[in-house]
């Protein structure tokens, strides 16, 4: 996948801002000297609680009378957020929030499985093919990444229900990190058990592409062990 770059000062403001309540730089609860940050990041005041509004609609900062701005508890963050986990998972790779990642795939994907097996049209179909013959010839771990994620995404996709579309985009994000951490550390090959999957939802056998889904996401936590 491509990397992020963002756009403009604004953009770069967000990102910098973002970077560093993720790192612990701004621990949750610190409060944000804006003169001195202004001053540093060489942006106008304006420009600086542009930043800010993205950040707190985030959930990420907030401000109060007689406080000032300050973090907010990672519990308030939107992880749902595209942006979010964009930013969690473009810093150090974390196992903590790849398992937790893992959970939800374990909760959401089996299903979705079962559900693309009964509503999958041919456009689905011929798109989750071509992922695989991606994946199945890809050379490298970019293109092998690209293709892994693709394949998860066109899966939910085949639900036609579109909060699992909107669940697709964030899935994707941190399956690309995490694809990229475990790839280093030479698992099984990834494209018989995708081929399960994709032959029962072909199949249209709901049952048998739920299971098969299953265990490929408990082949991935698997493959995440070594990292810890």
């Amino acid at each position: 996948m491509t990397q992020h770059r963002p756009r403009g000062l604004h953009g770069q403001t967000v990102e910098t801002l973002a970077r560093r309540i993720l790192s612990n730089e701004y621990a949750e609860g610190t409060v944000l000297d804006l003169p001195t940050l202004r001053a540093e990041l060489d942006v106008s005041l304006t420009a600086l609680r542009e930043a800010l509004k993205v950040l707190t609609a985030k959930g990420m900062i907030d401000a109060r009378q007689k406080r000032g701005t300050f973090v907010r508890p990672r519990s308030s963050w939107h992880m749902l957020d595209a942006d979010v986990m964009r930013w969690h998972t473009a810093s150090a790779p974390d196992p903590v929030l790849f398992d937790q990642l893992t959970e939800v795939r374990a909760i959401v994907e089996p299903a979705a499985a079962r559900m693309a097996a009964e509503r999958a049209t041919d456009e689905d179909l011929a798109a989750l093919g071509d992922a695989l013959d991606a994946m199945a010839a890809a050379e490298d771990v970019e293109s092998a990444v690209t293709a892994d994620v693709m394949f998860h995404r066109h899966l939910l996709l085949a639900t036609h229900n579109d909060f699992l579309a909107q669940i697709a985009q964030i899935i994707a994000i941190g399956l690309a990190e995490r694809d990229k951490f475990v790839h280093h550390t030479n698992p099984p090959d990834p494209v018989p058990a995708h081929r399960l999957v994709l032959d029962a939802v072909t199949a249209h056998t709901p049952e048998a592409a739920e299971q098969a889904m299953r265990t490929l996401v408990n082949q991935s936590s698997q493959d995440q062990t070594p990292t810890r």
